[in-house]
């Protein structure tokens, strides 16, 4: 399993999207599943990028911020 932090571009603004999965394709699949869910209507995503990767283990996370 693998921790994913994606950025996706919504109009002009920049949303993180952190993800649990077995594959890339899955979590690629993953970000729009969570997309649909935090919004009412799902939005036009202009880019999605997988920013950083990481294994799950014990002690994993990701620092959020500007």
């Amino acid at each position: 399993m693998h921790l994913y932090r994606f950025e996706v571009t919504i109009s002009d603004q920049i949303m993180h999207v952190i993800i649990v999965a077995n594959s890339d394709e899955h979590a690629f699949e993953l970000v729009d599943v969570e997309l649909e869910k935090h919004f009412l209507k799902m939005p036009d995503v202009k880019e999605t990028v997988l920013y950083e990767k990481k294994r799950i283990r014990g002690g994993t996370g990701f620092v959020l911020g500007n």
